[in-house]
């Protein structure tokens, strides 16, 4: 991760199809997608120099974009090795990848029909990731205030920035009562996600997984669910309401980010990493990063 602020890293950024050094890679403060949230984006990791699920993730920033009634003046093959290119550009094999699209300046006010839609790529140095063995002992997730808002109230199948708010305050009231994430429920009051990553739970050798019917189904969790159906786990997406935690035995939540991270504590509720979450860390890491896995297994 930058140890500098992130506007004086060094490297390049695509912007608009060109590659743009660092510093200069500016937006106008009057953009739309900064005053009303207009703005799309995605998470990606690069393992030794390959983009996981690129284009599932790439589809999805078009997708996003859509939702929010505007479209990416590009294609998604484009995009693609757009994001190939600015880690070449930047020499990095172990990085974090940002597209990132949004409306203009050309116009300011609710109403946005002829903003220009821009796009820029960024990426930055990844290169470390928790041991397994130290991110077995778990994290430590506060309960939050927030809820994950009724479909019917914005667009949750968006990976949009403005929804992305209430996750800044919750995580930053979690960290500030010394825990590393929080748990938020729905509308509803049915446990829903973490602040940026999806949750499993774990009963009997069952995984249980909140139906993501009002947060994103993330990629990393359609990843770990496929990985769970080749070790012949069952898995079941259904409602979980809050007063079921104390009946499970495991936790852990799963992103681009947080890859598959073990949950110890939720709140009140406590649960043990065992051999499950264990299982499909490992699997999930093996999966990302094969040829490590090939040599560890030599």
């Amino acid at each position: 991760m930058a140890t500098v602020p992130f506007d004086q890293l060094d490297g390049v950024i695509w912007m608009n199809g060109e590659m743009v050094d660092w510093p200069d890679a500016r937006l106008h403060v009057l953009s739309h997608g900064l005053h009303y949230g207009s703005s799309v984006f995605e998470g990606e990791r690069m393992y030794g120099g390959e983009i996981f699920k690129l284009t599932e993730h790439t589809e999805r920033l078009f997708g996003s974009a859509e939702i929010l009634g505007f479209k990416i003046p590009y294609t998604v093959e484009e995009i693609d090795q757009a994001c190939r290119d600015v880690c070449t550009a930047c020499d990095l094999t172990e990085a974090y990848v940002r597209p990132v699209a949004w409306r203009g300046s050309e116009q300011m006010g609710v109403s946005a029909q002829n903003n220009r839609i821009n796009v820029a790529i960024a990426a930055w140095d990844w290169g470390s990731y928790f041991d397994p063995a130290e991110r077995l002992k778990g994290i430590r997730l506060a309960l939050a205030e927030f809820r994950r808002p009724d479909p019917r109230t914005a667009p949750v199948k968006a990976k949009a920035a403005g929804l992305y708010m209430i996750c800044t305050l919750e995580k930053h009231r979690a960290e500030a009562a010394g825990f590393a994430d929080a748990l938020m429920f729905d509308w509803r009051e049915h446990v829903a996600e973490a602040t940026g990553a999806n949750i499993f739970l774990v009963k009997e050798g069952v995984l249980h997984t909140p139906t993501p019917d009002c947060f994103l189904d993330g990629i990393t969790r359609r990843t770990v669910i496929d990985l769970a159906h080749k070790r012949q786990m069952q898995v079941v997406e259904r409602t979980i309401l809050p007063s079921e935690l104390d009946d499970f035995e495991e936790c852990f939540i799963t992103g681009t980010a947080a890859e598959v991270t073990p949950v110890s504590e939720i709140g009140p509720h406590t649960f043990t990493p065992g051999q499950i979450s264990e299982t499909l860390l490992n699997d999930y890491m093996a999966l990302v990063r094969p040829s490590q896995s090939a040599a560890a297994a030599g």
